[in-house]
């Protein structure tokens, strides 16, 4: 019997959607599968462009149907974004290669300045493009300056009649050399300051966009590109001033959310070879699989993978719950980035202790997986710039909690256009938080649950007797191993809300929570060490260590899961 927890390609039917949606992810799934292993793994290997798989999607019309915001559809009933189907295909695309997902990502990103603005004709234009099968580009991020919005060298000099001309380049820019539509942003030289800001639509197809190369060595198109004295008429301006800033960061925070669900797909994928090489291959004359480390190294990670589903499937629910009043998807977003992707590289690499030089092999997907995996947790800024963000939100989050309406699971047939009017990107500080309590009490009665809420309540004690002081607070590496104990508790807690809502096992949930146990004492311990903690916080770090809660037989019938994966799922040639 299949995994219910697991994608598998054989037994996948998400009738949880819509028709249309359903017949789509079913027809992408069906052409991957067509397509055949061998032919997907010498695509990667090669290093060939997606013609296919976007001649594809054109002729489906994927793209268009899930990318085009219902006040763009032109009524068109099918179309909306509905990010409950983008996670899901964005876990399609992550399963069968990451080449695939990066095209449909930076579309995404492309599509984030055109979908806020209010300039109809470029809409319009996104749109039909779209319906063309066209993909596009997010022109932000610059050789000499990274994504450092402030300091943009793409320099626009009014032309004396309404427009501009546009000169300089852009790098790390993907699809940069097929984008119908390239968003690219800009300053002014004739305005200072935030008010000389400026994002606009550039088409690659232009005699004065010049591409210069592929700076990766992939499938993925990594463009830097220049522009030359580029003609940007008044139709081309999709926003100025603050709103083009504002513009730039909310459109990170409608993409970062996808890398979450492709690094699951990856996960999914590397877990069926793993588990089917390792139960076949005879040891000693044993099974691998017989081998207590290799049964706890699988069973590690497979709870950490279906912890990364259940945290990224709730985050979904407030993603699509949001609106002015309720901004709290702008935690649960940097967390899906920074804490389901590192979780991710986790996985594999307990794989990979287990299969070994099996991982390198060149007719495995297991030897993309290792290599992509580790992509994720650095696009859409780094670990690092992800926790520092995370913790903005730990004390109103931890200690400060506010009522709000119980948010049901989002699968709906909805737009979810607040996503395009999210407003200002600022008073991150200000947002409040439902009690998190409630999840962990949910769940008291599991032994590691309950050690987690322990750990938890710990950290609140932390922040109320031995915070950071004002010196301490522009240490960022001992900030940032805070960070990572207040990430445990956001990431317990909406695995918790969604076990709840799905009737989860109860055996898997609480031996997933044996790992994020010993995660929250390793990282304790890792404060414990940092050069600026003073002795109250060194004291502190070791107090909160804990032990989980050990169960032989809970252990054994989580792993009898783990061990039914082998020969579950194998790509067909």
């Amino acid at each position: 019997m299949a995994d219910q927890l697991l994608f598998n390609p054989r037994t996948y039917d998400p009738a949880h959607f819509d028709p249309e949606t359903r017949r789509l992810l079913r027809a992408t799934v069906d052409w991957f599968e067509d397509r055949g292993k061998r032919r997907l793994i010498e695509d990667y290997r090669s290093r060939a462009w997606l013609a296919d798989f976007l001649a594809f999607a054109a002729k489906e019309g994927l793209f268009a149907t899930f990318l085009t915001p219902a006040s763009a559809a032109d009524g068109h009933q099918d179309k909306r974004w509905d990010t409950a189907r983008i996670a899901a295909l964005n876990e399609i695309f992550g399963f069968y290669g990451l080449d695939y997902w990066y095209a449909w990502q930076v579309t995404i990103l492309g599509l984030g300045p055109v979908w806020q603005s209010d300039n109809e004709t470029a809409r319009a234009r996104a749109a039909e493009l779209l319906s063309q099968g066209e993909v596009f580009a997010f022109g932000l991020s610059e050789k000499a300056h990274g994504a450092d919005i402030y300091s943009t060298d793409m320099l626009l000099e009014p032309d004396g009649d309404g427009g501009f001309r546009a000169t300089g380049s852009k790098y790390y820019i993907g699809n940069g050399n097929a984008a119908g539509l390239v968003s690219v942003f800009g300053r002014r030289t004739d305005v200072e300051g935030p008010d000389g800001y400026v994002f606009f639509a550039a088409d690659s197809r232009h005699p004065a966009y010049h591409l210069v190369k592929n700076v990766v060595d992939s499938s993925k198109y990594v463009s830097e590109f220049r522009l030359e004295d580029y003609p940007v008429a008044a139709d081309d301006v999709l926003h100025t001033g603050r709103a083009a800033f504002d513009a730039a960061l909310n459109t990170v925070n409608v993409g970062k959310f996808n890398l979450c669900t492709a690094s699951i797909g990856i996960c999914e994928h590397a877990m069926y070879e793993a588990v089917t090489h390792a139960q076949n291959r005879i040891l000693y004359g044993r099974p691998v699989t017989a081998f207590p480390h290799v049964r706890r190294e699988l069973t590690d990670a497979y709870v950490r993978l279906v912890g990364m589903k259940l945290f990224s499937d709730r985050a979904v629910d407030y993603f699509r719950s949001a609106g002015p009043d309720d901004r709290r998807y702008l935690l649960f977003n940097p967390m899906t980035k920074m804490k389901v992707t590192t979780e991710g590289e986790k996985v594999i690499d307990l794989m990979w202790d287990v299969i070994a030089a099996k991982g390198f092999e060149k007719d495995t997907y297991f030897a993309q997986a290792a290599t992509e995996i580790r992509g994720l947790p650095k696009l859409e800024g780094t670990v690092h710039v992800n926790l520092a963000l995370i913790l903005k939100f730990m004390g109103n989050h931890l200690l400060n909690p506010a009522e709000y309406a119980p948010v049901p699971t989002r699968r709906d047939a909805a737009d979810d256009a607040f996503l395009f009017r999210q407003g200002p990107a600022r008073g991150l500080g200000a947002i409040r938080f439902h009690d998190w309590r409630a999840a962990y009490d949910a769940f008291g009665h599991l032994p590691n649950v309950a050690r987690l809420r322990e750990q938890a309540d710990a950290l609140c004690e932390f922040i109320t007797t031995a915070a950071p002081d004002e010196e301490q607070s522009r240490d960022l590496d001992l900030l940032l191993a805070v960070g990572q104990l207040f990430a445990l508790v956001v990431h317990g807690q909406l695995i918790l809300e969604q076990a709840g809502l799905t009737s989860l096992d109860e055996d898997v949930l609480d031996e997933l929570f044996a790992v994020l146990v010993r995660d929250y004492s390793a990282h304790a311990v890792e404060l414990h060490g940092k050069d600026s903690a003073t002795a109250d916080q060194q004291r502190w770090a070791l107090s909160a260590v804990r032990r989980p809660v050990i169960d032989t037989d809970r252990s054994a019938r989580v792993w009898q899961r783990v061990e039914a994966l082998a020969g579950a799922y194998e790509m067909a040639p």
